[in-house]
């Protein structure tokens, strides 16, 4: 098995025809609460985006991966790393499964196959989430894998003209 290959699904680099997917999610409001989007993406930016993707995650300090099921080849989410920071060997870790892939396991097991590759492959020390209170999936997902509540940031998120709290989440690798 590959290393960033699961039972159901696998992680892959963004590719040049993932434009349509990446332009879909990026500019969909109901998730600019979490990408922390103001404004949104056209096709050219876009575009740029994914002709600089080749960059290492040392030099662009972030990488998303593709999350494909394996048995149909379709794009069904992304997760990434963000905020890569080698000498501190920490990095921060985010997830989206399209709805109509929800519930079905593939966001446990990319989140599974990330934290693997992170901690054997990126030789990082820790893994922290940022998840808005009112996120229950998310906070299931992360805390089913071990990370833990260290802190709350309150009034964090200015969200439909409301304050919400922001819990930060850590996994660290011992």
């Amino acid at each position: 098995m590959m290393l960033l290959e699961g039972k159901h699904s696998k992680l892959r680099a963004l590719e040049p025809e993932d434009l349509e997917f990446l332009f879909q999610i990026e500019n969909d409001t109901r998730l600019w609460e979490v990408s922390h989007t103001q404004a949104p993406f056209s096709k050219y930016i876009l575009k740029q985006y994914l002709e600089n993707a080749y960059q290492d995650i040392y030099e662009a300090k972030q990488l998303r991966l593709m999350i494909v099921e394996k048995e149909s080849n379709q794009k069904i989410g992304m997760i990434d790393l963000f905020d890569f920071n080698p000498q501190h060997k920490r990095a921060g870790i985010g997830i989206f499964i399209a709805p109509k892939y929800q519930k079905n396991g593939y966001a446990s097991e990319a989140l599974a196959l990330l934290i693997s590759y992170s901690f054997s492959h990126l030789n990082l020390h820790q893994l922290y989430a940022n998840i808005s209170v009112d996120n229950k999936k998310s906070i299931g997902l992360f805390t089913k894998f071990g990370f833990k509540k260290v802190g709350e940031k309150k009034d964090w998120l200015f969200v439909n003209g409301q304050y919400k709290n922001e819990l930060i989440f850590q996994l660290i690798y011992e």
